[in-house]
């Protein structure tokens, strides 16, 4: 009986190996679920914080003021009045604080929290889309995985960056007519409100009582934990994938893996192998052919280089 030959493992099959592993350590982490409630909490809270800060306004500044100044700048210019449309608000605790300064002495002062509703951060954004670019084999994580250590920024960090920055439309567009609708612009074009005063948003500053101080203050937490939740979770699969790159630069044949992935309940078959390897055939089925001769779709990294080794093969078989 003729033994079954053992498949051999190279770079490119340990790479999508571990693409696999990463997948099961995330779909099975508690981090993974704290990052998607954390994005629901905040979905949840921003369709409140409309309202609320809606009252808020219109309580500080009433539309028929709005109204009325509207109507002066009709007829007088800029000499009429400030109205802007914004979605950047400060709040101010109606209750004040008390401190001592440098010489003992009690002073008053007043706590303030920032809400945006648009200009959102980059790095809220990044946590906020991560699974959307990831399906376009984008690497969300590229700038929690530097951290303090701007020493390891290299090209690889560059042209990750750029296509973050592009997928969101932060920094240069090709869009000459701002047709395009990047995410930035949905959430800048999700919520404003008209207030009267300049376009500086720290120049104005709406007073709220105690509970609705505290409120907003919860939203701008509710904010701040899509961020943290997504860092938390890249920490904990990174430590774990740390561990198993090495373990599979060990490995020879793909039943080591697989009897790995077996004791971790991991689902790991050849097939995958298989799936990757034809990947440059499905790219130019028919279908998938017509759509990237019509600019529909983008060919993601990896499919570009399945293109290129299945270009490579066929030039090695013809010569």
């Amino acid at each position: 009986m003729q033994k079954e030959k053992r498949l051999t493992l190279n770079a490119e099959k340990r790479k999508v190996i571990a693409d696999v592993f990463q997948q099961h350590f995330e779909d099975n982490s508690k981090f993974k679920k704290a990052w998607q409630d954390a994005k629901q909490t905040y979905s949840d809270m921003r369709s409140i914080a409309k309202t609320k800060m809606d009252v808020l306004i219109r309580t500080h500044q009433p539309q028929e003021d709005v109204d009325t100044i509207r109507g002066m700048i009709k007829k007088y210019g800029s000499s009429g009045g400030d109205l802007y449309h914004d979605n950047c608000f400060y709040i101010t605790n109606e209750k004040p604080k008390i401190e001592t300064d440098y010489e003992g002495n009690p002073k008053e002062y007043y706590e303030d929290v920032h809400i945006k509703f648009g200009d959102m951060d980059k790095d809220f954004l990044t946590s906020w889309y991560r699974d959307e670019m990831k399906a376009k084999d984008i690497d969300a994580d590229y700038d929690v995985r530097l951290g303090d250590n701007y020493e390891k920024r290299n090209p690889t960090y560059y042209n990750t960056e750029s296509a973050v920055n592009k997928f969101l439309g932060f920094g240069s567009r090709n869009d000459v007519s701002k047709s395009t609708m990047y995410p930035k612009d949905e959430w800048e074009n999700d919520f404003k409100l008209w207030v009267i005063g300049t376009s500086y948003c720290h120049s104005r500053k709406f007073k709220a009582d105690q509970e609705t101080y505290a409120w907003f203050e919860s939203f701008k937490i509710a904010q701040e934990e899509v961020v943290r939740t997504h860092q938390a979770m890249f920490s904990h699969v990174d430590k774990k994938m740390q561990k198993l790159k090495l373990g599979l630069k060990s490995y020879r044949y793909f039943d080591q893996a697989k009897e790995l992935a077996d004791k971790l309940g991991v689902v790991l078959n050849e097939s995958v192998l298989d799936a990757h390897s034809s990947m440059a055939l499905s790219i130019y089925s028919p279908s998938n052919l017509a759509d990237l001769l019509t600019d529909k779709v983008e060919l993601t990294r990896d499919e570009k280089i399945a293109i290129a080794k299945a270009q490579m093969k066929e030039q090695l078989m013809t010569n």
